[in-house]
């Protein structure tokens, strides 16, 4: 899966989303997780952490310390892995500096939540990518309590699963299923290379977008032509 990983990490967040809605996964991108370090893209698989509400009685039923839900699913964090946390409103913060000092001693590919995060300039220089609704200076443990590692979760109304393939840049951040991802790069390769074409003629030759956008019979066969071209020039 590692190749899988560096070829998904060379694609862009639209050109998955084009590539998944033609395999008919609409619902990919995560709604109001947003870079808050623009420029720092981010591909990894997913390490997922449920926050629940804050209930007094919950307070019995969860481990402490280290052995909490936060602090395992940290643990399972590495430079391939990103950590995706579910929270119960978007100014709840997941965690700050102190907390994610030990991601950035994990060398984690990134942190994507649709909530908020504490402390963001001592996170920037941590240099990991987050995604996120923003940051806030509100505390999160009166608010929610961690709950649950590696269930799937419910992220700004995507479904994230352990070990999805979590991609962002800063159109924002997508979320692939491990069991499509090869059709994914071929198809999103594919449509980068006829989307070259068509910049290529539409410059050369003003028109409307609309002769070759969105794809159609005129579109394949621009493509189908350039290709043609391009094969007998290599020939002579």
């Amino acid at each position: 899966m590692k190749k899988i990983l560096n070829q998904i990490s060379q694609l862009s967040s639209q050109s998955v989303v084009d590539a998944m809605s033609i395999l008919h996964w609409p619902q990919t991108m995560i709604h109001g997780s947003r870079p808050l370090f623009p420029g720092r893209k981010m591909c990894g698989f997913a390490v997922t952490l449920r926050f629940v509400l804050f209930r007094e009685d919950l307070l019995e039923d969860l481990p402490k310390g280290s052995a909490s839900a936060e602090y395992r699913a940290f643990e399972l964090c590495d430079p391939e892995k990103v950590l995706v946390a579910s929270s119960v409103g978007p100014w709840e913060s997941i965690g700050g500096d102190i907390k994610f000092l030990r991601l950035y001693q994990k060398k984690v590919a990134g942190i994507v939540t649709d909530g908020s995060i504490r402390d963001s300039n001592s996170i920037r220089d941590y240099q990991i990518p987050v995604y996120a609704h923003s940051s806030t200076a509100k505390q999160g443990p009166g608010v929610m309590l961690p709950w649950s590692v590696n269930e799937p979760i419910n992220c700004g109304g995507i479904l994230v699963r352990e070990g999805d393939i979590i991609l962002g840049d800063d159109d924002g951040v997508v979320v692939l299923p491990q069991k499509i991802s090869s059709e994914v790069i071929d198809i999103a390769n594919k449509r980068i290379k006829i989307e070259e074409v068509v910049k290529n003629e539409l410059k050369v030759n003003p028109t409307s977008p609309g002769k070759y956008y969105p794809f159609n019979d005129k579109t394949e066969e621009l493509y189908n032509q350039k290709k043609k071209n391009k094969k007998k020039s290599s020939n002579l």
